[in-house]
C-alpha cells in the first residue's frame, strides 16, 4: 500500500494548524481536487463523518470517512468508510507546539480498488497528497495575513 510521510516547521502555532485542518467542511475553499465536503453524522463532539467529493479533468468521486480529533493532543485521525475509488485510505495529522512555530506531520496511507489504477496513479498521488498538504500552509499564511490586516 503506499504511503506519503512528511514533516514540517511551520510559522504558526499548533491552535492555528490544528484548527485549519479540523475545520473539514472548509476543504472545497482551498484545497485541489476537492469539490465539495459535508459533515452528514456526528458520533460525539470529536468524532463525525464526513462525505467528501473529489473531481478532476471531469472525474469525480465521493467517499465517506471517519475523523476522530484529539484536541488535547493536537491529533487528528482520518479513516475512510465507504465509498470512492480507494479501498483503503488513512491520514493523520500531528502537531506538536514549539511556541510561536509547530512541528506538522502528515502521513497518509492508500489502496486503490483498482490494480490499475494503484499502478498508474500511485506514484502521481504521492505527488497529489504532498500538493494537498502544503495547501494547508498556504491556507494558515493566507487566514495568518487576514488576522493582521
Amino acid at each position: 500500500m503506499p504511503r506519503h510521510r512528511e514533516s514540517r516547521i511551520l510559522p504558526y502555532t499548533a491552535d492555528i494548524m490544528y484548527g485549519i485542518v479540523a475545520d473539514v467542511e472548509k476543504y472545497p475553499q482551498f484545497l485541489p481536487w476537492v469539490t465539495g465536503l459535508k459533515i452528514i453524522r456526528r458520533v460525539s463532539d470529536t468524532i463525525f463523518d464526513a462525505e467528501m467529493r473529489v473531481g478532476f479533468a471531469g472525474l469525480s468521486e465521493r467517499y465517506i470517512s471517519r475523523v476522530t480529533l484529539h484536541p488535547e493532543s493536537y491529533c487528528i485521525d482520518v479513516v475512510k468508510t465507504e465509498g470512492g475509488p480507494f479501498r483503503q485510505l488513512e491520514n493523520r495529522w500531528r502537531f506538536t507546539p514549539r511556541g510561536d512555530v509547530c512541528d506538522v506531520e502528515f502521513y497518509v496511507a492508500f489502496e486503490f480498488r483498482s490494480t490499475l489504477l494503484n499502478l498508474v496513479a500511485g506514484k502521481a498521488f504521492q505527488l497529489v497528497t504532498a500538493q494537498m498538504a502544503g495547501a494547508f500552509e498556504v491556507r494558515a499564511r493566507a487566514l495568518s495575513r487576514k488576522a493582521i490586516s
